[in-house]
C-alpha cells in the first residue's frame, strides 16, 4: 500500500512538471499578448494571432507544445528570420568591404598619381632642354606612359618587352634626328637595333630602367588586385543564400522561443554558435586561403619602399628617359662610328642640311623628388586593417551572435536552448564544413560543398601565388625558367581573360626586338611561342576533369 502511495504521488509531481514546461492551460492559463506585440512589430497582421496558448500540432518547426503560433505565423517568422540573418550577414560584408575598397582607392590614386607626375615633370622640363630632339619623338613617350598605366591596371602585357620596343623605337627615332644629312632605310635601322644590346646607346638607363621597373610596377599592381581579389571575394560570398536546413535552425533559434511563449529568453550562447557554424560552414573553409592572401599582401608592402620600391620608381621614370637622352648625345660620334663599322656607310641625303649646321642639344639634370608621405600613412593603416580582417570568417558565427542575434550573456537556467528555457549541453563544433557532420542544430550534407565558395579559394589561390611572385620581382603571367634574378620571363600563364586580349605591336623596331630579347628566335616562331604560352593553361584547365577520371579508376580497392 505504502509503495502504491508512492508510485501515485510520483506520477502526479511528474504530470505538474510537464504541465509547468508546456505550459498547460490546466497548470496556469498564458495570454500571448507579449507575442501580438512582437508579431505586429514586425509588420505583420494580428488578426491571426490567438489570444491565448493553442495546442501546437501544428508546428513544423518549433517544439509542439502549447502555443501562441499558429501555422501562417510559424512561417512569417521563419521567412523573417532568414532575412534578418542575410541582412545581418551583408552589413558585416559590407564593412569589410568597405575597408578594402577604400584601402584600394587610396594606393590605386597614389601610384597613379606618382605616374601622373612624372610624366607631367617631363612634358614640362624636356622640351626646353632636347629641343626638336623630344618633340619630334614626343610621341613614343606618350605611348610609353600609356603602357605603364595599362600594365599598372591590369592589361597582359609584358613589361620588359615593352620597355625594349620602346627603346628600340627611340633609337630609330633619335639616330635619324641626330643625322639628317644621312638616307637610313628600314633595313639599316634594322641592322642599328641588333647591334644595340652590345652598343649600348642609352648608357646603362635602360638595364636600371627595367630591373627596377619591373619589380616596383609588379609589386604594386599585385598589390592593388589583391586588394580588389579580396572585395570581390567578400561580395560574391556575402550574397549566398542560405539552406533550407540553415533556415529552419535559424527559425528555431530565434523565434521559437516566442511561439512557446517565452519571448524574453535569449539564444544559449553555445546553442547559437552552432546554429550557426552549421549556417556558414561553407564560408568558413575560406579561412586558409583568406589568411594565405592578406599575409602576403601584408608581406609585399614592404617592397613598396627603398631604391626599388614602387615608390621611388614610379614616380622618377622620367629620370632614367632624361639620363638615356643625354647618353646618347654624349656618345653620339662613338655610337656613330661603330653603327658605320658593323652597318656600313649610309647614303647621303641630298635633301638633308649641311654638316655645318648645328642642332640645339642640351643636357637635362634632374632631382629626384622627396616622398610625398602619402605612402607612408596608408601602408601602416592597410597593414593594421588586413591583419584585423584576417579570421572574419571563422569570427562570423560569434560575432553575429553577440552583435545580431541578442545572444544571452551566459549560458544558464535562463537562455533559450531550442526546447525551452534551460542550459544548453551539447559541445560547439568546430569551423568548417567537414566538422559539421555531427553538427546538433543544422543537419549539413558535408559531401557537398557550395561550388561558389570553391571558385573563391581557388581565386584567393590563384592570386595569392602572384603575390609571392611580385614579392620575388616576378610577374607570374609572364614567368620563365631564367635564373638571372631580374624579375624577367616571357611566360606560361593567362590570367583571367588575358587570352586573346595581348597587346602587340607590328613595325619593324618590334622584329629587333623580339630577335634582341630571345636570341635565334624568328619573329614567326616568336609569335607561336606567346601562343602557346597562352593555351597552356587554358588546355591544362580543361583537362583537369580527365585527369581526375584517370586517378579515381587507379585507386586500389580495398575488399
Amino acid at each position: 500500500m505504502e509503495l502504491r502511495a508512492r508510485g501515485w504521488w510520483l506520477l502526479c509531481a511528474a504530470a505538474a512538471l510537464a504541465a509547468c514546461a508546456r505550459g498547460d492551460p490546466a497548470s496556469k492559463s498564458r495570454s500571448c499578448g507579449e507575442v501580438r506585440q512582437i508579431y505586429g512589430a514586425k509588420g505583420f497582421s494580428l488578426s491571426d494571432v490567438p489570444q491565448a496558448e493553442i495546442s501546437g500540432e501544428h508546428l513544423r518547426i518549433c517544439p509542439q507544445g502549447y502555443t501562441c503560433c499558429t501555422s501562417e505565423m510559424e512561417e512569417n517568422l521563419a521567412n523573417r528570420s532568414r532575412a534578418e540573418l542575410e541582412t545581418a550577414l551583408l552589413d558585416s560584408s559590407r564593412a569589410l568591404q568597405a575597408t578594402l575598397t577604400s584601402q584600394l582607392r587610396g594606393f590605386d590614386d597614389h601610384f597613379q598619381r606618382l605616374l601622373n607626375d612624372s610624366e607631367r615633370t617631363l612634358q614640362e622640363a624636356f622640351p626646353g632642354a632636347f629641343g626638336e630632339l623630344y618633340t619630334q619623338s614626343a610621341k613614343a613617350f606618350r605611348d610609353l606612359y600609356a603602357e605603364l598605366r595599362l600594365y599598372y591596371r591590369g592589361a597582359n602585357l609584358h613589361l620588359e618587352e615593352t620597355l625594349a620596343e620602346f627603346w628600340a623605337r627611340l633609337l630609330e627615332r633619335l639616330f635619324r634626328q641626330l643625322h639628317p644629312q644621312l638616307l637610313l632605310p628600314d633595313d639599316y635601322l634594322d641592322c642599328l637595333g641588333k647591334q644595340a644590346e652590345a652598343l649600348r646607346p642609352f648608357g646603362e638607363a635602360p638595364r636600371e630602367l627595367r630591373l627596377r621597373a619591373t619589380r616596383a610596377f609588379v609589386a604594386a599592381r599585385a598589390f592593388v588586385q589583391g586588394l580588389g581579389v579580396a572585395g570581390d571575394v567578400v561580395r560574391k560570398v556575402s550574397q549566398l543564400p542560405l539552406g533550407p536546413e540553415c533556415s529552419r535552425a535559424v527559425m528555431k533559434l530565434v523565434y521559437c522561443a516566442h511561439c512557446l511563449g517565452v519571448p524574453g529568453a535569449r539564444p544559449c550562447p553555445d546553442y547559437c554558435r552552432n546554429v550557426l557554424k552549421g549556417c556558414l560552414a561553407n564560408q568558413a573553409d575560406l579561412d586558409a586561403e583568406w589568411r594565405n592572401l592578406l599575409d602576403s599582401m601584408v608581406l609585399i608592402t614592404d617592397k613598396f619602399w627603398g631604391p626599388t620600391g614602387a615608390e621611388n620608381v614610379i614616380g622618377s621614370v622620367h629620370l632614367w628617359l632624361a639620363e638615356a637622352i643625354n647618353a646618347l648625345q654624349d656618345n653620339k660620334d662613338t655610337l656613330t662610328a661603330k653603327v658605320i663599322q658593323g652597318c656600313g656607310n649610309p647614303k647621303v641625303n641630298p635633301q638633308g642640311p649641311g654638316p655645318e649646321e648645328k642642332r640645339r642639344r642640351g643636357r637635362l639634370a634632374l632631382q629626384e623628388k622627396p616622398p610625398s608621405g602619402t605612402l607612408q600613412k596608408l601602408v601602416p593603416e592597410a597593414k593594421a586593417q588586413l591583419r584585423d580582417a584576417q579570421d572574419f570568417w571563422i569570427s562570423l558565427p560569434g560575432m553575429l551572435c553577440s552583435e545580431k542575434l541578442a545572444m544571452s550573456s551566459a549560458s544558464d537556467d535562463r537562455c533559450w536552448n531550442g526546447v525551452a528555457k534551460g542550459r544548453y549541453l551539447p559541445e560547439v563544433m568546430g569551423d568548417g564544413l567537414a566538422n559539421q557532420i555531427n553538427n546538433p542544430e543544422v543537419e549539413v550534407d558535408v559531401t557537398k560543398p557550395d561550388m561558389t565558395v570553391r571558385q573563391q579559394i581557388m581565386q584567393l589561390k590563384i592570386t595569392t601565388n602572384r603575390l609571392r611572385s611580385a614579392y620575388n620581382g616576378n610577374d607570374v603571367d609572364f614567368q620563365d625558367a631564367s635564373d638571372d634574378g631580374s624579375g624577367s620571363g616571357s611566360g606560361d600563364g593567362c590570367a583571367d581573360d588575358a587570352c586573346g586580349r595581348r597587346v602587340g605591336k607590328k613595325s619593324s623596331s618590334s622584329r629587333t626586338t623580339l630577335t634582341h630579347a630571345l636570341p635565334g628566335l624568328s619573329e614567326q616562331e616568336g609569335q607561336k611561342t606567346s601562343a602557346a604560352r597562352c593555351l597552356q593553361p587554358c588546355l591544362c584547365l580543361l583537362l583537369l576533369p580527365v585527369l581526375a577520371l584517370v586517378l579515381a579508376a587507379s585507386r586500389p580497392r580495398w575488399r
